[in-house]
């Protein structure tokens, strides 16, 4: 596996790429490419020799900021000779000498450019980001959670085919469960766009369950959860402030006197799990 790593994406970029490529090189047998500005990337890397020979540095001279949007960001992105690290990464893909590209720069940023330089699947019209969210039973995975805020009822008859086929391979599921993200169960709840996504999916062959509400996606009735990606990222964003928020209060009870701490240090693996389950940074990135 040849994997390309966006030096200059984080916000403290490009020391926290940096650290993490040198642990990822020596902990798997993958081949991996730093991407960026060798003026900033080499003198760090310098610091951990030797490296291991697994890993290599491409230079890229310019970066997509958090700043760039609008025109700026689409010729960023499209131009041919454009050298931000997500171009020269992307172009990797393109021609072959890379199998996948990381980064945790700006999200536009890396959709538009995947877009101009990767272009979308046969039948796809928009890509979709997805996350895998803890559920009953295992994870569920949803999408989109923000690449397209406003979406047509075709859009979602195409994240859910992409989703569906996610999680069989992610999963290992054989016949995911497809559920419309809605405010009611019934076939006619929701707007305009989720009661036209509807007949779509329910006509498209896949395994649909029909419209959900949280209490279906949490319990697990479902593989797979189709929205637009305004919904979508407001669902995600909420529901790891709500486990924060319970993970932090269910602490501050424990402590609150000498019977609860000792309660609380005879069920610390079960809270410790709980913990792992419920933290976005287990799964730290989303597939686009």
């Amino acid at each position: 596996m040849r994997i390309v790593l966006d030096a200059m994406g984080s916000d403290n970029c490009p020391a926290p790429e940096v650290e993490g490529a040198i642990q990822a090189a020596m902990d798997f047998d993958i081949e991996l490419t730093l991407v960026g500005d060798a003026a900033r990337v080499q003198p760090l890397l310098e610091q951990h020799t030797p490296l291991p020979a697994n890993l290599s540095l491409t230079h890229a001279p310019d970066t997509i900021t958090m700043e760039d949007k609008g025109l700026k960001l689409a010729l960023k992105a499209k131009k041919k000779n454009s050298r931000t690290s997500m171009a020269v990464g992307m172009d990797m893909l393109k021609n072959g000498t890379a199998d996948a590209f990381v980064t945790a720069g700006n999200t536009g940023g890396a959709l538009t450019t995947a877009y101009f330089r990767l272009g979308v699947i046969e039948g796809v019209e928009r890509p979709a980001l997805s996350a895998l969210v803890p559920v009953r039973g295992g994870f569920c995975a949803v999408l989109d959670i923000g690449a397209n805020p406003d979406c047509k009822p075709e859009h979602l008859l195409q994240f859910a085919v992409m989703g569906s086929i996610y999680a069989q391979s992610a999963l290992g599921i054989d016949n995911p469960r497809i559920g419309l993200l809605s405010n009611g169960e019934e076939a006619g709840k929701g707007n305009e766009l989720v009661r036209e996504t509807y007949p779509l999916l329910e006509a498209s062959g896949l395994n649909f369950y029909g419209n959900i509400e949280g209490k279906e996606l949490f319990g697990g009735e479902v593989d797979v959860a189709v929205t637009d990606g305004f919904t979508g990222n407001v669902l995600i964003k909420s529901s790891e402030a709500v486990a924060k928020l319970l993970v932090d209060m269910l602490r501050e009870s424990l402590m609150g006197s000498l019977r609860t701490k000792l309660g609380a240090l005879a069920a610390k693996p079960a809270f410790d799990e709980l913990k792992r389950m419920l933290n976005p940074d287990e799964i730290g990135a989303a597939p686009l």
